[in-house]
């Protein structure tokens, strides 16, 4: 049988399957073993109380759903003193998601959260309907090595950096982020996307502007793996469009150590665990004995890489 344990930075995970922040809750335990997962990843947390983006806050499209839902929760106090003690019930890795508009109150978050029953502090440096410096500090690299710099400075736990599809040189920004210390790079965040009412005119958000989550933007998520775990030292975890074990096969394949599973969740929560078992008989099958076996396994040593000459050649 296939060991399907990973290792990013010093934890060990029991398989390389997690919920994506903000798809995700002790509460899902009702309906799958919450023991069974990688690690549980709680919604993204902010030092305030938010109600959230105005609504309507989801629109659907023909191939998945725009979500403006602005991160609303109770603030961080609640959040130690209510939240942690449920997810403390289960066994996987506790990953904390944590936002904010400066770099100095990131800092602080991730000093107040390093206690006990957290285990990785996620930095949410991305929400997309955020600007450059009011909380989406990953469209940039300095930015980016700024407020990473301030957050591994204020604790010892492991951190991972959530990048944005959003930035133009992904590349560049997370080895900005790994530079600043990062353990690990979360990518990527929503895809900012617009919708119009054609039947008043209307932005179909009260936001206006919403993250794009769908199975489609897979390719281009994995694209994006591909590019950064060819250049950084440090783990990535995939997330985007994952809705079966081939795609997380397809993302170990391009470098991933780990993948994030949020539509597929919203669709069935079931899905995490059918995707665990899917992915062990799919390893098993092929007599694949380790999963980490498949990180940056893709076979294209042959092939070339400048997407300038590749173009040359047509399609």
């Amino acid at each position: 049988m296939v060991d399907l344990s990973v290792k990013i930075g010093d934890l060990t995970f029991q398989n390389p399957i997690q919920p994506a922040s903000g798809a995700f809750s002790w509460e899902y335990n009702d309906v799958i073993d919450l023991n069974r997962l990688g690690a549980l990843v709680a919604k993204t947390i902010c030092r305030e109380p938010r109600l959230g983006n105005p609504t309507p806050r989801m629109a659907e499209t023909e191939a998945g759903i725009i979500q403006s839902i602005g991160l609303p929760g109770k603030g961080i106090d609640y959040f130690l003193e209510n939240i942690v003690p449920e997810y403390a019930k289960f066994e996987p890795p506790l990953v904390v998601s944590v936002s904010s508009e400066s770099a100095e109150d990131f800092a602080e978050l991730a000093r107040e959260l390093s206690v006990p029953d957290v285990d990785v502090i996620e930095c949410n440096i991305s929400c997309p309907t955020r600007n450059t410096t009011g909380g989406n500090f990953a469209m940039q690299e300095d930015h980016t090595k700024m407020v990473m710099e301030g957050i591994r400075a204020a604790t010892d736990k492991p951190v991972w950096a959530k990048l944005s599809p959003n930035a133009g040189d992904l590349v560049s920004v997370a080895l900005a982020a790994e530079e600043a210390g990062a353990d690990a790079l979360v990518i990527a965040n929503t895809f900012l996307s617009l919708k119009i009412r054609t039947d008043n005119f209307r932005p179909a958000l009260g936001n206006k502007f919403g993250g794009m989550v769908s199975p489609a933007l897979k390719p281009i998520v994995l694209r994006m793996v591909y590019q950064v775990a060819k250049e950084v030292n440090i783990p990535v975890i995939g997330v985007g469009g994952v809705t079966k074990a081939e795609d997380v096969v397809e993302y170990m394949l391009a470098g991933a150590h780990a993948v994030g599973i949020g539509y597929a969740g919203f669709r069935n929560p079931s899905a995490l665990t059918t995707i665990i078992d899917d992915l062990e008989t799919w390893c098993d099958e092929r007599g694949i004995e380790k999963v980490t076996d498949l990180i940056g396994a893709v076979k294209d040593d042959d092939m070339e890489m400048d997407p300038l000459v590749a173009a040359s050649h047509g399609v």
